[in-house]
């Protein structure tokens, strides 16, 4: 069955050859069963890996959290319409009442709290740009919840990449994914 999976991963036939594998942004543990073989075996044989953003790298973190932010002195209060933002902050306290319900045995057993993960996904909200606050909402549900604490595929590649010595960078700045997705209008949100 392994050969009849879709790989994601193309080769650039040179010498050493050039792969180039698409992942997408979930929890490695929901989709790395489904990998095939040569996938995994092209990353074991790389010695060079490259990202779409240097997830290990802590400038990259915290270039994503301020690119989020609305400009000094805006709130989200001041830019949404009044009922959007009612019903925002209505589902956002229910999703803190929800989340001790929603947490597993094992995200409580490594000692993560319902506050800390609320805190760690939605704090600072009334402060984010819109896109970023509807993203956010997107991964504030139940299934994305449980998986808290389970890197997603790429971290997981880039965390395996180093643990092997291998080389790692980026293929794109923080930047260049932030200002594209600040620069859509309140209708295209």
């Amino acid at each position: 069955q392994q050969g009849e999976l879709n790989s994601f991963l193309w080769t650039i036939r040179r010498d050493p050859p050039a792969y180039l594998f698409g992942t997408i942004h979930v929890p490695y543990t929901r989709v790395w069963d489904f990998i095939p073989d040569n996938s995994k075996a092209a990353f074991q044989a790389s010695s060079s890996v490259y990202f779409e953003l240097d997830l290990t790298d802590p400038y990259t973190i915290s270039g994503l959290a301020s690119c989020q932010m609305l400009p000094h002195g805006e709130n989200l209060q001041d830019v949404l319409p009044r009922e959007l933002y009612r019903r925002l902050k209505r589902h956002l306290d229910y999703i803190k009442l929800m989340l001790p319900h929603w947490m597993t045995p094992d995200q409580r057993g490594k000692g993560l709290y319902a506050d800390y993960l609320f805190n760690a996904i939605a704090g600072n909200w009334e402060r984010k740009r819109p896109v970023w606050v509807m993203l956010m909402v997107n991964s504030l549900t139940e299934t994305d919840i449980r998986s808290r604490g389970v890197p997603v595929l790429d971290l997981y590649l880039a965390q395996e990449a180093e643990r092997m010595k291998k080389k790692t960078g980026a293929v794109e700045r923080v930047e260049e994914q932030c200002h594209p997705l600040n620069g859509l209008n309140f209708s295209q949100v």
